[in-house]
């Protein structure tokens, strides 16, 4: 299983350059085994290129490296706080994707403008808070697994309904029940990001999606009464 656990894990990160989302080494993704609290996540500073699943590295949830040669991405206590938060979450990437990093380093959730944003959300994109000096200084990359937390506590937001987060000033974070899923998230978020920014050049003032189409879209491929695509892909989803 945990050989398999590997391979999701390898297989979602290739699939992020293949989707124009990395540039260099920039960014990773992880695949949780929660049953046995193990998760698989890309090496720190590994090329694409000559990256192999049996390279993969396996993290405990008590941040422990249970299996690997290499060390574990530098964002590895972030997946680790997230897996933690939201129970239902079985997969996390991370990537510097263009647009979507354009917002967050202006500190700017993506507005829900039309309905490729409501196909996977429930409204804006958020932002975070910026990092105070003393969590930047101190352990950095859980401090960064905090703020979305917090994000999303005060927000009151579910973290399936709303299945990613752009970090103040570094870029974005999306998930999913399978890391497959948090792949097919950050595909969207990217597009939406960059169509958000067009919009927002064409018409400045634009105001956010009507709440009934935004309910619309949104409810027609989540939840109990969905009906978009087929019963087993939804279950997937």
């Amino acid at each position: 299983m945990l050989t398999e656990l590997k391979r999701e894990a390898y297989e979602a990160n290739l699939a992020l350059p293949r989707h124009g989302l990395i540039n260099l080494t920039f960014g990773n993704a992880s695949a949780l085994d929660r049953a046995r609290g193990i998760f698989a996540i890309k090496p720190s500073g590994v090329e694409y290129a000559a990256l192999r699943a049996a390279q993969m590295v396996l993290v405990d949830l008590e941040g422990r490296v249970v299996e690997g040669r290499l060390r574990p991405s530098s964002d590895t206590a972030t997946h680790r706080r997230l897996f933690l938060a939201f129970p239902e979450v079985g997969g996390v990437v991370h990537t510097h994707s263009t647009h979507a990093t354009a917002f967050a380093q202006a500190g700017r959730s993506i507005p829900i403008f039309g309905t490729t944003h409501a196909d996977y959300f429930a409204g804006d994109i958020p932002v975070t808070r910026k990092l105070t000096t003393g969590e930047i200084r101190g352990e950095y990359e859980w401090e960064t697994g905090n703020v979305i937390v917090e994000r999303f506590a005060a927000g009151n937001l579910d973290p399936l309904d709303f299945p990613a987060v752009l970090v103040n000033r570094h870029a974005p974070f999306t998930w999913g029940p399978t890391v497959a899923r948090a792949v097919e998230v950050a595909v969207a978020v990217e597009c939406i990001a960059q169509m958000a920014l067009a919009s927002l050049q064409l018409h400045p003032a634009l105001r956010s999606i009507e709440p009934a189409l935004l309910a619309k879209h949104f409810k027609r491929k989540h939840g109990p009464g969905a009906y978009y695509g087929q019963d087993s892909a939804r279950r997937k989803s």
